[in-house]
């Protein structure tokens, strides 16, 4: 399990570093007069062949108050999203290895499963993450919701070992939980918008939350001395969430970036404040902001390979 932390890092090295290194391989190659008389359309040529270092050298003009944001649909992009060039950088990464494995794989997944079988798959993973569920809602003061969810998992474990979810007829329906909504909770800022390699869109705040999500999830420990069925498990998990999306995936026009950034921080502070039993911000954001909703299971966010460009949330 613990190689799973350096596949992610090899992950964001491989998205943004290697073109450091091509550009200093151009720059180890030139002379010193070419360097003085290289000129700014020279600088703009090297600029625009190298995205990923000139997006790396935004993140000297973040300052400390960018961090204490608490980012939402609404506030104007310098705000929500100063990391911006950086992280349509990732998301161009993500994207691409979307279109060349998770997609290909989801497609021939549901094509070849039963849907029986996909249904039953995803409410035995469901069913694995109640207690963590509970845990968090233990956290945020609400221990009659906490039982509930541990009712649930009483239930569904006891009848069918968690392959179907009877409960919901008991009114015991699931809400899922993350350690990043808790934080939220209880007033954390989110820190400005932040698009993850593989696992996609997040912010400062969820990203703590996903490694401390990842350290609550059932598999890590059932798993722990047999780490090929933790990883079959982890990308069986992230190819059926990929497949939930193909139907919808097609309804983003436009910036889809931009879309999916606003989605995602929408649905977040949706559903803090419903917890919070405060009045929701609208789910949908305004006309000229050019989105679309899109209700995705919140527990399929991270997923180690998914499609980059929608919210989800897996414990």
């Amino acid at each position: 399990m613990r190689h799973f932390h350096y596949v992610w890092a090899s992950l964001l090295s491989f998205g943004l570093i290697s073109p450091v290194f091509a550009n200093d391989s151009i720059n180890n190659s030139e002379s010193p007069i070419t360097e003085g008389l290289e000129t700014s359309s020279t600088q703009q040529i090297k600029s625009a062949q190298h995205p990923r270092l000139e997006a790396l050298k935004e993140l000297k003009n973040v300052t400390a108050k960018d961090l204490k944001v608490n980012a939402n649909a609404t506030q104007p992009e310098s705000q929500k999203d100063p990391l911006q060039p950086l992280n349509r950088q990732v998301y161009a990464f993500n994207d691409a290895l979307d279109r060349h494995v998770a997609r290909p794989l989801a497609v021939q997944y549901k094509a070849k499963v039963p849907s029986d079988i996909r249904d039953s798959y995803r409410q035995f993973r469901k069913n694995l993450g109640e207690p963590w569920n509970a845990v968090n809602q233990l956290i945020q003061g609400r221990p009659l919701r906490a039982a509930k969810s541990l009712g649930r998992f009483s239930i569904n474990t006891i009848t069918t070992l968690g392959f179907a979810d009877p409960a919901q007829h008991f009114g015991l329906n699931i809400e899922d939980e993350n350690f990043g909504t808790t934080l939220g909770y209880y007033g954390v800022p989110s820190g400005p918008y932040l698009v993850l390699p593989v696992f996609g869109p997040s912010t400062f705040r969820d990203a703590i939350g996903l490694a401390v999500d990842s350290q609550a999830r059932p598999q890590k420990y059932i798993f722990e001395d047999r780490e090929g069925l933790y990883w079959t498990d982890q990308v069986l998990r992230g190819i059926d969430a990929r497949s939930q999306l193909l139907d919808i995936e097609d309804v983003l026009q436009g910036d889809k970036y931009a879309a999916i950034r606003d989605i995602y921080l929408q649905r977040k502070n949706f559903a803090i404040a419903e917890k919070k039993g405060l009045e929701s911000e609208s789910m949908f954001i305004d006309d000229d902001q050019d989105s679309t909703e899109i209700d995705v299971p919140e527990d399929d966010q991270d997923n180690p390979v998914q499609k980059n460009d929608v919210d989800t949330t897996t414990k």
